[in-house]
């Protein structure tokens, strides 16, 4: 059960309860492990690969939140709207607070992959993020730890095409891994500024991928943080406004009984694409009128709230002008492919 395969509301619930049953499984298994020791030896300096203490860590922060945290599920007619307000997102500076995501861990698939093209040019899906709630070693402060997975059979993502050659000669290897496979790490910082994430390798070291065809791809080199993070970030903002509603579809009876039998949390939410309406006619003197009409860019923008701690909200892109009043379109044309 996957995906690829249920379309509906109640089906990504089933779906949802099978991915993590798979996965939790998964977790507890000795390969996770030294699945997990292997990517920390081929992303971090020595000192820090073959710290056990980190070790243990990592692997406690990216396991649990497939059995303890909230799941969610993005809708595929969301998908859009999420990539497109987090590669519009810069968080340099801002202070994220200890209650801006909707759980203290959680995970979100995604059924319609997001695919990032990182710094030295490889294109990888983002099939699911994991984040939790987690508590810096030495200075005891508090950061979401946020990991991105890649669907393993996802027959699009160039890193699948990447792995699948790499462990053909071990097909043993190949059948110990989970339905999703770790792929990146990322961080935001708790009631601290932001750094930016500046990493920029020599253009004579980039070889650049491509993504597949009709597909939101996020290219990482004209970001401040890491694509992981600002998907999930935007997921977290959007989720809460009026354009998205968040649906809790019934699970079926055998699905419900796996789930309890595996301590399992399985009130996943589907967070979907709000139908809108025509906006009410304004009251009152308008201070100025439009005689043409003119597309507006998705943007965020920067609010205050009642205690007067700022936050943020996805304007998403829109056409603004009376009805009737000719369409301004400039030099840009804009192709939606799928």
């Amino acid at each position: 059960m996957s995906f690829h395969t249920e379309k509906t509301i109640a089906g990504y619930a089933r779906a949802a309860v099978d991915l993590r049953l798979r996965m939790t499984d998964y977790c507890r298994g000795r390969f996770a492990q030294q699945y997990m020791r292997a990517w920390l030896e081929s992303r971090f300096d020595d000192d820090i690969a073959h710290d056990l203490d980190l070790h243990e860590t990592f692997s406690r922060i990216a396991h649990q939140p497939w059995r303890d945290g909230d799941p969610y599920v993005l809708a595929p007619a969301m998908t859009a709207i999420i990539a497109a307000a987090a590669q519009a997102l810069d968080l340099t500076g801002d202070i994220v607070s200890s209650d801006t995501a909707p759980s203290d861990a959680g995970v979100l698939f995604l059924p319609e992959p997001i695919y990032e093209r990182g710094p030295h040019g490889e294109v990888t899906s983002i099939g699911a993020i994991t984040w939790i709630k987690a508590r810096l070693r030495d200075s005891g402060g508090s950061f979401w730890a946020i990991f991105g997975w890649a669907d393993r059979d996802d027959p699009l993502d160039p890193s699948a095409a990447r792995r699948r050659a790499q462990v053909a000669a071990a097909p043993e290897l190949a059948a110990q891994f989970g339905p999703y496979v770790l792929t990146t790490f990322a961080n935001i910082p708790i009631g601290t500024p932001i750094p930016a994430h500046g990493e920029q390798p020599e253009a004579a070291d980039v070889d650049w991928e491509t993504a597949p065809d009709g597909r939101l791809c996020i290219d990482e080199s004209a970001l401040r943080m890491r694509a992981v993070a600002a998907v999930l970030y935007a997921f977290w903002r959007i989720q809460e406004q009026p354009i998205a509603t968040v649906a809790h579809p019934p699970l079926d009876r055998a699905a419900r009984r796996r789930a309890l039998r595996a301590s399992l949390r399985h009130d996943t939410r589907v967070v979907m694409l709000r139908r809108t309406k025509a906006a009410a006619e304004p009251t009152g003197e308008a201070k100025w009128h439009y005689r043409v009409r003119f597309i507006v860019r998705g943007h965020w923008r920067r609010l205050i709230d009642a205690n007067g701690q700022p936050y943020r909200i996805w304007i998403h892109s829109h056409i603004k002008g009376p009805d009737g009043a000719p369409l301004l379109l400039g030099e840009t044309v804009a192709v939606l492919a799928r």
